[in-house]
């Protein structure tokens, strides 16, 4: 961009991705406006910023009334443009997943995989939605899958993997895509989040408290009472259990 200070809008895309996959959602937010004002036609900025949104409230960094209407409204537009992209469902389905809206979250999911069922993000969003909602085996096929393919975006799935393995009971077998993912992605709270827990519940209590202290620093003010409540897991026992291996890694 100091090169061709008239650079195209694509440039700012890049730029609001490279944001958020560092973790940096105001500016991502911010950016794929930018983009947006100059090209509204561009469906993977709405679709970035759909994300970002989400992101941004996993992570508890959104203003404080904010709601995940912004992400709806940005998830919908870039469907207007090209409905058959998988991931706007993939990020439309994470988004009905966080307002607990399941039905919903697996029916975008299951579009993402009929859409592309070679790509591994497709899967893994499935599996994770299948995990929160306690249909665990069909969950474990999902990711198992998932890991048998490769994602557009390097190891952009391994999160979903981890989680899915993670809420469908099997917690040693998140370990390895969390950190493969964390290795790649180091500022990404919901993944330390996830190998806190998990390292809890495994008695690796060491590892669970270098994790809950990732997640203090990506957001000194992280409150698990927050994370309770939008926390979508559908069984309140997994719900229960999750949370107090997160208050025994040392979250508050």
């Amino acid at each position: 961009m100091r090169l061709n200070p008239r650079c195209p809008p694509w440039y700012l895309y890049h730029l609001g991705l490279a944001y958020q996959m560092t973790g940096r959602y105001a500016e991502a937010i911010a950016t794929q406006k930018e983009v947006i004002s100059r090209n509204p036609n561009i469906s993977y900025a709405h679709l970035n910023l759909a994300s970002s949104y989400l992101w941004q409230w996993i992570a508890q960094q959104s203003p404080a009334a904010q709601t995940l209407e912004p992400a709806v409204a940005a998830v919908q537009r870039a469907l207007a443009l090209n409905d058959s992209l998988h991931w706007s469902h993939i990020v439309l389905g994470g988004i009905y997943l966080y307002q607990q809206q399941y039905d919903q979250a697996l029916a975008e999911m299951e579009r993402a995989v009929a859409l592309a069922p070679t790509e591994a993000s497709s899967y893994a969003g499935l599996a994770e939605v299948l995990s929160r909602v306690g249909r665990s085996e069909d969950a474990l096929e999902a990711a198992a899958q998932a890991l048998r393919l490769k994602s557009e975006i390097a190891d952009a799935h391994l999160d979903s993997v981890g989680a899915a393995y993670a809420t469908a009971g099997r917690p040693e077998e998140a370990i390895a895509p969390l950190q493969r993912y964390i290795s790649r992605y180091p500022n990404i709270l919901g993944a330390h989040l996830t190998l806190a827990a998990v390292y809890s519940e495994l008695g690796k209590e060491a590892e669970a408290h270098a994790e809950a202290t990732e997640v203090l620093r990506l957001n000194p003010n992280f409150s698990l009472e927050v994370h309770k409540e939008r926390m979508p897991i559908k069984d309140p026992a997994v719900l229960e259990q999750h949370i107090a291996a997160l208050q025994k890694a040392g979250l508050k």
